[in-house]
């Protein structure tokens, strides 16, 4: 089996996010069960918001277009979402807007067509972020990206994690590292 190349990232901008402390976590899990993971900060990759006129006018922002050459360079996403007004993240959500925009001589959905994902998510709420999941998971799923069934969300965040950014609860970080290790798992199979 071949070592699968997973890129890992939290649909967050905030430094202190829960879900950036989540996803470092899962990543450990995928590296552990073989695969090569690249860990991204979405707020190195600032982009304004769509706007088919500012596409049209300007083309595909810069920060949009390198952050798609590391999508395209990986087989495996890990993502970890927070859940805004029970559904994923505005940045989130605009960073798949922009990356699943064609450019010349380039096929549909390059960044994404594909491609394996797997899901978290981290809240201060009962729910752990776990309604924001549902629409990730139709997202990805609409733009050919072959979502994992397991997916782990964590709730009450904010007493979560330990002082380190390790999660306290020794059960859920045994759940979150084999949700990435699936993942390493299941690309490592469809990539041989």
């Amino acid at each position: 089996m071949a070592n699968p190349k997973i890129l890992a990232l939290a649909g967050s901008l905030r430094r202190d996010s829960f879900n950036k402390k989540l996803i470092r976590i899962a990543a450990e899990g995928a590296r552990a069960a073989g695969a090569e993971v690249t860990l991204v900060d979405l707020a190195d990759f600032r982009m304004p918001v769509y706007d088919g006129d500012l596409e049209d006018a300007e083309g595909i922002p810069d920060a949009a277009r390198k952050l798609k050459q590391v999508f395209k360079a990986h087989q495996g996403l890990l993502i970890s979402s927070p859940e805004y007004n029970s559904s994923l993240s505005g940045t989130l959500k605009n960073v798949i807007d922009w990356l699943s925009r064609p450019e010349p001589n380039e096929p549909p959905l390059v960044a994404f067509a594909g491609k394996t994902a797997g899901l978290m998510s981290c809240s201060p709420g009962a729910l752990g972020g776990l309604r924001g999941l549902v629409h990730l998971r139709a997202i990805l799923s609409n733009i050919q990206v072959l979502v994992i069934p397991d997916q782990i969300a964590v709730s009450a965040a904010n007493d979560a994690f330990d002082d380190s950014g390790r999660l306290r609860d020794a059960k859920k970080l045994d759940q979150v590292k084999a949700v990435a290790a699936r993942l390493a798992l299941l690309t490592a199979k469809l990539a041989t």
